[in-house]
């Protein structure tokens, strides 16, 4: 099976690719307030009780995957993306949004930490390891260009025929299935025999206790994370408060994930050049111009701020993960990296249904605004504990 290694790394730049080929998420907010009929209060609330989902199951899933193999995680994973955009063919309400959000956030723990791990353990079993962030930087590459070719046509689309979006989706994640069941697991060291959850405690506290600095690393990248993803769901509104054409909404949105796709590429070269200091100061000023910007700049072009966010969630991408790869053992990777997205998937549960009634309340321009304030506050004390603890010799090639 060894000869078989290389196609994964090539399999997994297409299965990024589908992933993230989203025909409704440029029209999906405007579909639930339109034709759901759903505020935004309750749109952040369905997003906080997606990420429960995830957050139930992330950890598991990831501690699954590395007991039964990476591969069988990225077909469940498949198999619960077609039901859960199936569900959305005939949802008329929140409870039928809601049971297809719950599906499909089962969906993403499964996927949660197994295909960079198989990346990585692909790399590992090669010899290649230290080619991770070009190979990582790549499949966020794929990914957004995905996002970005699903967009493209989605306002047309979704004008035409609202459920087709959707329709769409389902055939998409049945190419997915196809591409998950011909990957090749690695051979991997396992963890020695012990009871799964002693094992799985074992890792938690690794992470957040003993190992300072993965443990500032899943902080920082949380919190840089959660900063890229408000605006997902309140740039829509935000657009369309500023009266931007519908039609521009898919174009918008394909511009934003080649942005990130484009900066996901060059996140490793750039690294090189500044260093994780240099890195970090950049994603800094990223986050409070683009807050600010979106706060404080009124008219049809307003928007263009959120494209500062999406660069830097692409710069953020391989290098974040690349600290949180060198800390992972082989026997506990996915179960590792899973634990990154607990923490964001908590801190989104927190804090988003927040800002979706803040949003409400105030308005979103307003809203991006006062979280311009909070960011200023909690990021850069997050970026010096990180920076405080980064080991000596850089980690990126």
């Amino acid at each position: 099976m060894m000869k078989d290694l290389p196609g994964n790394i090539r399999k997994l730049y297409l299965f990024s690719f589908l992933q993230m080929t989203l025909f409704p998420m440029a029209i999906i907010t405007l579909f639930w307030k339109d034709r759901i009929g759903l505020s935004l209060t309750q749109i952040l609330l369905l997003q906080s009780i997606f990420s429960v989902a995830t957050l139930a199951l992330d950890y598991p899933a990831g501690y699954i995957s590395d007991r039964l193999g990476y591969r069988c995680a990225l077909n469940i994973a498949s198999a619960l993306g077609m039901a859960g955009w199936g569900i959305y063919i005939y949802a008329d309400s929140f409870a039928s949004v809601l049971v297809a959000e719950i599906t499909l956030g089962m969906s993403l723990s499964f996927i949660s930490g197994s295909d960079s791990a198989l990346l990585y353990e692909t790399l590992r079993a090669q010899g290649e390891e230290r080619s991770y962030a070009r190979h990582q930087g790549r499949m966020h590459g794929f990914a957004q260009a995905g996002e970005a070719a699903g967009a493209v046509l989605a306002g047309v689309i979704y004008a035409f025929e609202p459920r087709l979006p959707f329709i769409l989706q389902v055939a998409v994640w049945g190419a997915g299935l196809l591409v998950t069941r011909q990957l090749v697991d690695t051979p991997r060291a396992h963890a020695a025999p012990r009871s799964h959850l002693a094992e799985a405690l074992a890792t938690a506290r690794y992470a957040f206790r003993e190992n300072r600095h993965l443990r500032y690393t899943i902080l920082l990248n949380t919190v840089l994370g959660i900063a890229s993803f408000y605006p997902v769901w309140l740039i829509q509104p935000y657009m369309q408060h500023a009266r931007v054409p519908v039609a521009w909404f898919g174009p918008v949105w394909a511009g934003a994930n080649l942005t990130v796709a484009l900066c996901a590429l060059a996140s490793h070269r750039l690294h090189n050049r500044l260093g994780d200091r240099g890195m970090t100061l950049l994603f800094l000023g990223l986050v409070a111009v683009g807050y600010l910007g979106l706060g404080l700049a009124g008219g049809i072009w307003g928007f263009l701020f959120y494209y500062l966010l999406t660069c830097m969630r692409g710069l953020r991408g391989p290098m974040m993960l690349t600290h949180t790869q060198q800390e992972s053992s082989s026997a506990n990777r996915a179960a590792t990296l899973s634990l990154q997205s607990v923490a964001f998937r908590l801190l989104f549960v927190v804090t988003g249904p927040l800002v979706g009634k803040l949003a409400d309340e105030v308005g979103v321009g307003r809203s991006f605004h006062l979280l311009f304030y909070c960011f200023l506050i909690t990021l850069p004390l997050l970026a010096v504990l990180f920076l405080k603890n980064v080991p000596q010799k850089d980690p990126m090639i």
